[in-house]
């Protein structure tokens, strides 16, 4: 039954529990899973290898369509299966309740319930559960424990499958064939424990009073949000996909739930996502702050200042969900990678890289943290002087930049701009908490920043902010300058930036980052944060008609559930690590713009 076709990237959904996430392919097919945490090692994974990875599919025996789509407000996936013989639905979701109330239930602490249920006519269906461990090196045994189901010893943990359905048991994992008929209901649930005693799913009532809980828990959360405009749905989605991204223990934001997506298909451009990049966190915090979900936002704030502990007032450009240093890149050489597109990449070396403009996105969140009534204590109020000092002594080094380009240092000026974003919010901090610090220090290079930039960092013959100090290139961060409030809207500067970068990077509603050799091999795609930050741009100018217009085609970008991948090809193919946090929240920042919503 094995299917041997690749799923392109857009072709899968989410679903997870702000601790883990699994990608599923509109045939039904869990294709990625990794646990008991977003960074553990691949369970499914024929997402990167599809003759030799792991995969847990449910579908027709026979042909068929399928129609997809979230429980309204959720994040509990519909699949609905459209036979000549009827109609089957499928229900995915991992439970969505606290702790406690897992304790209680004696529900497993991670787990996926699958529940199929025929709505018309009899459907022959198929299921093959074949999970391959530690990131695809292991075939696990399974054995059966009488009604409790099948179990198997994977990785340290116990993995376990629970189902009404006859299974059989293959040297390659469980498979079974049964009929499913209009009224009947089948489930499947999944779970993992590393912890004794283990705590097995039981198909009795429990099935049905964990769904329930589940869509409750979503709904109040979706309907914690406070924007109310025109893109209400397309927000909340993106919304929920950024939930599913936090890790709930320490409110860590991970970039992505997935490893080597490429950027390009067939060549190297593939990086491990699933860690907290400070940047992209420091801006998901920022957009639940404006939507008003204020526990998430504050939660990082509180994870920030734990995991920066350690090297204040350094700051590193990427931790794992607990606040350490994220895992040295290795590379997998089993798997073949999603379409040939190798090496498969396992950690991330942008630690050790230097990175000016995380200190920018960082003291902005801060900002919005005190204007929301939050206070310093005693440790932060020395954490916050400490790392604004530290922007003052060290904007003028060159770093590696956002895009993290490989080579040696470079001036960027979205580095420079940032830095001066920095000690601006620095300064409005201390004036609002009343903070005794080096404000005067501050107020100086702040404005000695924004004189060479201005001096250095525009390019007059080109009418245009350049990608470095100095250079020709352009570089689409600078659609970001008047979203920092680095360059006012009525300085001509901005007009003509903007008009360049039109010109020189944007291809329809796309917009590529640069176009500059980065010495990687292949030909990246748009980058849709990008083509939201032109959207933005062109609301701070007043070109609202033209922003709305570019925003209703980026909106139509989106895959058939809601969620947006890094990047996009000019022929609309799907690149890059998926869903991608920094699209998503992009894509919110630019609704509230064009709705002038808590901006």
């Amino acid at each position: 039954m094995a299917l041997q076709t690749i799923s392109q990237i857009s072709d899968y959904a989410l679903i997870g529990d702000s601790r883990c996430a699994a990608l599923i392919s509109n045939t039904g097919s869990i294709d990625w899973l990794c646990l008991p945490r977003f960074d553990s090692p691949s369970i499914f994974n024929r997402l990167l290898d599809c003759l030799r990875g792991g995969y847990f599919a449910v579908r027709p025996a026979g042909g068929y369509s399928t129609r997809r789509r979230y429980l309204h407000d959720t994040n509990l996936l519909i699949t609905e299966f459209h036979t000549r013989s009827g109609i089957v639905r499928m229900t995915d979701f991992m439970p969505a309740l606290t702790e406690k109330e897992k304790q209680e239930m004696m529900i497993p602490f991670r787990s996926i319930l699958r529940i199929v249920e025929g709505i018309d006519g009899n459907v022959e269906m198929e299921v093959e559960c074949f999970p391959r461990p530690n990131d695809g090196q292991l075939i696990p045994q399974f054995k059966r424990r009488g009604r409790e189901g099948y179990f198997a010893d994977i990785d340290g943990g116990l993995f376990h499958l629970a189902s009404d359905c006859p299974l059989e048991m293959k040297r390659e994992g469980l498979s079974g064939r049964w009929t499913i008929r209009s009224g009947e209901r089948s489930v499947f649930w999944i779970a993992y424990s590393r912890d004794a005693p283990a705590v097995y799913p039981r198909l009795d009532e429990r099935v049905d009073d964990v769904k329930e809980r589940s869509i409750r828990y979503w709904r109040a959360w979706a309907g914690g949000c406070n924007y109310r405009g025109p893109y209400r749905d397309a927000v909340v989605r993106s919304a929920l996909v950024l939930k599913l991204l936090s890790y709930a223990p320490s409110n860590a934001v991970v970039a992505a739930p997935t490893t080597s997506l490429p950027e390009a298909i067939g060549f190297n451009r593939n990086w491990d996502y699933r860690y907290c990049w400070l940047r992209d966190a420091s801006f998901t915090a920022q957009i639940f702050f404006r939507l008003g979900l204020r526990e998430e936002a504050v939660g990082f704030v509180y994870w920030l200042t734990h995991a920066t502990r350690l090297t204040q007032p350094s700051l590193k450009v990427v931790y794992d969900v607990y606040g350490r240093l994220g895992k040295p890149q290795r590379e997998v050489e089993y798997l073949e990678g999603y379409r040939g597109s190798r090496p498969v990449r396992v950690g991330n070396n942008a630690e050790a890289q230097y990175q000016l403009d995380v200190y920018g996105e960082v003291m902005d969140a801060l900002w919005l943290y005190t204007e929301n009534g939050c206070r310093f204590d005693r440790d932060m109020q020395r954490s916050f002087c400490r790392m604004a000092d530290y922007v003052a002594d060290n904007w003028s080094y060159p770093d590696h930049g956002i895009w993290e380009i490989p080579g040696p240092r470079r001036h960027y000026v979205h580095s420079k701009v940032l830095c001066w974003t920095a000690l601006d919010r620095a300064l409005r901090i201390a004036q609002r908490l009343g903070l005794s610090c080096n404000q005067r220090r501050w107020e100086r290079v702040g404005r000695e920043i924004r004189e060479i930039i201005l001096r250095e960092g525009f390019h007059p013959a080109l009418g245009s902010f350049t990608q470095t100090l100095g250079g020709s290139a352009l570089d689409a961060t600078a659609f970001i300058f008047p979203l920092v409030g680095f360059i006012e809207p009525k300085d001509p500067r901005l007009n003509w930036t903007v008009d360049a970068l039109e010109k020189e990077l944007a291809l329809e509603d796309l917009v590529y980052r640069y176009r500059i050799d980065d010495g990687l091999e292949g030909e990246e795609g748009t980058f849709l944060a990008c083509a939201f930050w032109r959207v933005e741009a062109l609301c701070m100018l007043d070109r609202r008609a033209e922003a709305a217009s570019l925003f209703e085609k980026l909106s139509r970008r989106v895959n058939e559930v809601g969620l947006y991948s890094e990047e996009i090809r000019e022929d609309g193919l799907f690149l890059g690590n998926f869903p991608q946090a920094l699209s998503h929240l992009s894509h919110i920042a630019a609704a509230l713009r064009l709705a002038d919503h808590k901006l």
